[in-house]
């Protein structure tokens, strides 16, 4: 079928009757009506925002096969045995598969009997394996997690450059690339790396509307963590930890308190890796506790929270990381253990950076995420911020925001030191930047200081009582609230805002979180949530026990097949299904996910299950 001849009708009714939705997701729509214009696109995505739907529908209805470049070997069967399930003939092609197998699926690409082929960036830049796609019928390339060609990335991988031969080799084939995090500085760098021609580029909203943000400070992180993950025992959970001893050490202690646990980190061998990782997706442990070398493109959509227990080294990664969460659009919570005793380690590691630009970038990345951390501000807005998007407001009563909107933190009121920092800022004629102006306010003795005269300033001093940690933090809270602005560049300065007046003059209170160990609750109330198709969040009531009977007959079906159980259905689906009990075929298809191919494949035993209850 060619493009001119795809109509809405088409779109629509694979929709439905493929993958079981009946509208799409925010902008999943526009990316697939574009790739199936034959266009180059570029789509930046939030994880959960459904990025595999957007070129697993195209390959469905166009001649030809997609190939879709994915990094992780260990997660291609997965998201193959995802898509056989909704009835798409896939496959994958990686060192993993014996010599037979690889025959039979280079047998079945060049017999066109493939919608979808899976493989990694090294296999691409094989020679033989380029010509033998020359012989195909190539509907379009799908390069998942994008962000992994540029530089400037959180995430870069060298074998991610041979990508730039494709428009070389395969002029006539559209391109279209995919990432769930990417600063404009990033997703400018895929386009020129990738030599797209002309993309249309689309850029979702970096919202994730169902995941709560809480920062607390960091003591005891064995008996915070401990806490936390007892509280949500039957959740799948993701644990970061810095060090692989820390993630032995925090997998070990978990086991010892009845918690089913594994580590994963860089130190295991593939095989145990592998092991560990696909318990976690099946279900058949709890929770994993890894390095960052753990989870990029992991497809499991029931991860109720994500738990730091160490700082993360820059935001872009700790979105990414954050938002394996809550996939299925159910309520999550992402946890972050906040201390400054991190904050020397990972200046270590960047000291010993040969390439001083690369060492700058680095800090700068470090300190967004201490700001991030630290400032009493909306979490949700500063990670959108960072991102380039404004988020205009939040219900204070909002419980799916962050622990400073719902009013979880602590705070001090601290007018008096913001005054003394704003008027620091303006007696210096905004024109420095902010160790000077806390050099100021801590009354230093250095000949810049004395050469400029600023020692004869009424606000010379006037703060040497407090250390500088504590002034550095007042001036990342104003910046946080803007109140006062840091100009760009290499030597970026130190403004007032138009607000900052209401403060210096008008007595406006100003408050910063409050530097004590606060509390971790535990998720409250019976209710789960479900995300629409449309993005909002809404609670339902569902009957707990038939949800648990479906869970459990999920996960027998999935054991059986060799599946994880998120491939039989999410739970969103199960809790549909528990809440709307359909008892026949025609009502099943009313679920949320529940396609023709689930419905043959699946639908009898859970109709069984949910029709004698």
């Amino acid at each position: 079928m060619s493009a001119s001849v795809i109509n809405n009708d088409d779109v629509s009714n694979t929709l439905r009757e493929v993958f079981g939705f009946s509208d799409f997701l925010p902008n999943q729509e526009a990316v697939v009506k574009n790739i199936l214009s034959q266009k180059d696109t570029v789509a930046i995505m939030p994880t959960g925002g459904g990025k595999s739907l957007c070129y697993q529908l195209p390959a469905r209805i166009l001649p030809g096969t997609c190939l879709v470049i994915s990094p992780l070997i260990a997660l291609m069967k997965d998201q193959v045995d995802a898509a056989q399930a909704n009835g798409l003939r896939a496959a994958f092609l990686n060192s993993s598969l014996s010599a037979s197998m690889k025959r039979r699926v280079e047998a079945d690409l060049l017999s066109a009997r493939l919608d979808l082929l899976y493989v990694s960036p090294e296999r691409f830049a094989m020679p033989e394996f380029i010509e033998r796609l020359k012989q195909i019928k190539m509907a379009f390339v799908a390069i998942d997690e994008a962000h992994c060609i540029s530089e400037w990335g959180h995430d870069f991988r060298p074998d991610y450059l041979n990508l730039s031969t494709i428009g070389r080799d395969f002029p006539e084939v559209p391109v279209a690339a995919f990432t769930a995090t990417a600063t404009h500085r990033v997703q400018e760098d895929i386009v020129t790396r990738l030599g797209l021609r002309n993309p249309h580029i689309i850029r979702a909203s970096f919202n994730r509307p169902n995941l709560f943000y809480k920062v607390v400070p960091k003591s005891r992180p064995s008996e915070q963590i401990l806490k936390f993950v007892s509280a949500r025992r039957g959740e799948a959970g993701i644990i970061y930890r810095t060090t692989r001893k820390s993630v032995e050490q925090t997998a070990e202690l978990l086991s010892r308190h009845g918690i089913r646990a594994l580590p994963y980190h860089a130190g295991l061998d593939d095989a145990q890796r592998i092991r560990n990782q696909e318990a976690f997706n099946r279900d058949d442990i709890q929770v994993i506790v890894a390095t960052i070398a753990f989870g990029m493109g992991i497809d499991k959509s029931n991860v109720r929270y994500v738990l730091h227990g160490d700082l993360p080294k820059n935001v872009e990664g700790y979105y990414q990381e954050t938002g394996r969460a809550g996939r299925d659009g159910e309520p999550a919570q992402c946890l972050l253990l906040f201390g400054y005793g991190d904050i020397p380690k990972l200046r270590f590691f960047i000291d010993q950076m040969p390439d001083e630009a690369e060492q700058r970038q680095a800090l700068r990345c470090l300190n967004n995420m201490i700001n991030y951390a630290s400032v009493y501000a909306c979490r949700r807005k500063q990670l959108l911020n960072y991102f380039g998007e404004e988020l205009e407001s939040i219900a204070k009563s909002s419980t799916l925001c962050c622990d400073v909107c719902s009013g979880q933190v602590d705070r001090i009121e601290a007018t008096v030191d913001a005054q003394i920092a704003m008027s620091a800022i303006a007696r210096t004629g905004q024109r420095f930047g902010i160790t000077h102006v806390v050099a100021v306010i801590c009354g230093e003795d250095t000949p810049r200081i004395q050469t400029l005269g600023h020692d004869r300033l009424k606000t010379y001093g006037a703060g040497r009582d407090k250390d500088r940690r504590h002034w550095r933090m007042v001036i990342d809270n104003l910046l946080s609230q803007g109140l006062i602005e840091q100009s760009k560049g290499e030597y970026p300065v130190l403004t007032l805002a138009a607000d900052a007046k209401d403060v210096l003059f008008n007595s406006r209170p100003f408050y910063m979180l409050k530097s004590e160990v606060l509390s971790i609750p535990a998720r409250r109330g019976k209710g789960r949530g479900t995300q629409g198709r449309t993005g909002a969040t809404d609670i339902l009531d569902y009957d707990e026990a038939l949800f648990e009977k479906l869970r459990v007959l999920r996960k027998k079906l999935a054991g059986e097949q060799g599946v994880p159980p998120y491939v039989i259905f999410s739970d969103r689906s199960l809790h549909e299904m528990a809440r709307d009990c359909p008892t026949n075929a025609a009502e099943l298809l009313n679920i949320s996910g529940v396609g023709a191919a689930k419905l043959t494949r699946y639908g009898k035993a859970f109709l069984d299950v949910i029709n004698s209850k």
